[in-house]
């Protein structure tokens, strides 16, 4: 591990182009305005010697000088906390400990449905799609309670959300009129400069493929 951290004099990102756990931590570095640099490594070609740094073989992974995180969570929390302003996690432990038990539902609940969409055989991709269509309208009335979701600030929850909603269209999930509320919270949090300015050329492409795609 020493040699792969010897190299880096400055905070690196390794994180996959198009992942959308990889996307969450680059949005959270954005809105932090963290000077580093982004690697951007192809999960398939994931390199033997960022194997010292996480034996898991996953993206993303942070150096900071002689420290190596891997977990997108665990790098997430790190960065609001080496980042402190803007704050993303509420002040008060009571409010701090809701806001993670969110996230750990959210990736429960949502983000291991966009896994089996992406990597899943066909029978499983049908089945993660009408259920993940399925939580977010039974959700709605959550995403209308406030500004941002269940905070009227923007939160560590938001930066979370925001790219596995924008890559809805992308898989074929389509929202009805009745879950207009999560489709005008995706627009508000996906509009911020800070979510445009940490997206990768990848992700840009595939968005523009999308839109020609559909007109």
């Amino acid at each position: 591990m020493l040699n792969v951290l010897n190299k880096k004099s400055i905070m690196t990102l390794f994180a996959d182009p198009i992942c959308h756990y990889s996307h969450r931590t680059r949005f959270v570095m954005s809105e932090k305005n963290a000077s580093a640099e982004i690697e951007f490594i192809e999960a398939k070609e994931f390199p033997e010697d960022l194997h010292e740094l996480n034996p898991y073989g996953t993206l993303p992974i942070l150096v900071d000088r002689d420290l190596a995180l891997f977990n997108s969570r665990i790098i997430m929390e790190y960065l609001d906390e080496r980042f402190p302003h803007p704050p993303l996690y509420p002040v008060d432990p009571v409010s701090r400990a809701r806001s993670r038990l969110l996230i750990h539902r959210i990736d429960q609940d949502w983000y291991t449905l966009m896994d089996d969409i992406i990597n899943a055989g066909e029978k499983k991709v049908a089945k993660a799609k009408k259920l993940l269509r399925e939580n977010l309208i039974a959700a709605t009335p959550l995403f209308a309670a406030n500004k941002y979701f269940l905070s009227d600030d923007f939160t560590l929850v938001d930066a979370v959300l925001a790219p596995l909603l924008w890559r809805l269209p992308m898989y074929g999930i389509d929202l009805p009129k009745e879950a207009q509320a999560v489709l005008d919270y995706t627009k508000l949090v996906t509009s911020r400069e800070t979510f445009q300015e940490s997206m990768s050329d990848a992700e840009r492409d595939l968005f523009e493929s999308h839109s020609l795609m559909t007109g």
